[in-house]
């Protein structure tokens, strides 16, 4: 097995090794994505569903408990909120403009690890195209040196390993670009369910303060 790699690598010339150098580190942050989301992730929302049906029905203390200690991100940023509206040390607008930017620094966080895997789908297939094209050129300038005496076997053998790197560019680009459409859509649901509950949350509390009376609590309002 190892003695057939070394042949392939041997054939394909720089531009296949390049495109498995391509291919490990495409595999190693696509593990690095899964590692993240499995910690990251948003969870099935049962948990944050119960804490705002409490909210809503006034019962606050129990919305907390439910999401203190929280592993999942939607829990962790769901009870840094409730924490900050018990606190009451900052307007509705206020509460919104900080939800807003830790939700964005968790979106962030989601969206880590993408750029790369782009980057390799997008430069694969060209850098496959590339050896193609050096692989062409050094078999017709084989041919010419030939003159006369070219072998059509030997023609047909250079382009062959001339094309083998377009084969290994495809290879490479195709299975990385179907591993970021599918990340990069797994961050977005995971950042919309996130903005969902923050909005839902900050929505709760805007009502609460409408139906009180108490004038210090009117006053909080943004």
């Amino acid at each position: 097995m190892l003695a057939y790699v070394a042949d392939f690598l041997l054939l394909g010339g720089p531009v296949v090794w390049l495109l498995g150098i391509f291919s490990v580190v495409a595999l190693t942050f696509v593990l690095a994505k899964l590692f993240q989301l499995a910690v990251l992730q948003p969870g099935n929302g049962k948990v944050v569903k119960q804490a705002l049906s409490h909210f809503a029905s006034g019962e606050r203390n129990q919305a907390a408990m439910l999401v203190k200690g929280g592993r999942r991100i939607r829990e962790q940023l769901l009870g840094r909120l409730l924490s900050q509206i018990e606190n009451a040390d900052l307007s509705l607008e206020a509460l919104r403009q900080e939800s807003t930017r830790q939700a964005r620094l968790a979106v962030s966080k989601l969206a880590s690890y993408l750029r790369p895997l782009e980057v390799i789908a997008t430069l694969a297939p060209l850098l496959g195209l590339f050896g193609t094209v050096l692989g062409m050129i050094e078999a017709f300038q084989a041919m010419e040196a030939a003159g006369r005496q070219v072998n059509p076997s030997v023609l047909s053998g250079g382009i062959w390993k001339a094309l083998l790197t377009t084969a290994v560019g495809l290879a490479v680009a195709i299975p990385v670009s179907l591993a970021h459409s599918w990340l990069e859509r797994k961050a977005e649901a995971s950042a919309g369910l996130i903005q969902n509950d923050l909005e839902q949350l900050l929505t709760l509390q805007a009502a609460a303060l409408h139906r009180s009376n108490d004038p210090a609590l009117v006053l909080k309002r943004a």
